[in-house]
């Protein structure tokens, strides 16, 4: 037996469409979020010291909300404070807009600072 079409577009005896609301959800990996978080982070940082270790993230998620710990080595000297904030802006827009996510807090650690050597000051004491 065949099922005959009722002018709508839909065959009699299917299902009706299920409305999009309803229809599942798409989940994000935390380590998925950790990634996007730690580019996010090498992005705002800028150049390190070359043995400066590259910023990684660790994540909690809990439904649409994500909080991120940033864990970066830093030169020194400088602002760490002023590197530190764009850090965070730019690990809660980037996190935000790539998942649609709420960020609502990013910690970020420093685990070492670098000493960042002039090649042409001096070295060492002077008179």
């Amino acid at each position: 037996m065949t099922a005959v079409s009722s002018g709508t577009g839909e065959l009699e005896g299917a299902p009706a469409a299920v409305p999009p609301g309803e229809r599942g959800a798409t989940r994000i990996a935390d380590r998925v979020v950790a990634k996007i978080a730690a580019q996010a982070a090498r992005e705002a940082v800028g150049e390190l010291p070359p043995d400066a270790a590259r910023p990684r993230a660790t994540v909690a998620v809990h439904r649409d909300t994500a909080r991120v710990r940033v864990h970066l080595d830093l030169g020194y000297p400088g602002d760490v404070g002023a590197r530190c904030g764009r850090v965070r802006r730019r690990v809660a827009e980037r996190v935000g807009a790539l998942t649609g996510m709420t960020v609502p807090e990013v910690a970020v650690l420093v685990e070492r600072l670098h000493p960042v050597t002039d090649h042409g000051a001096a070295h060492g004491r002077t008179r």
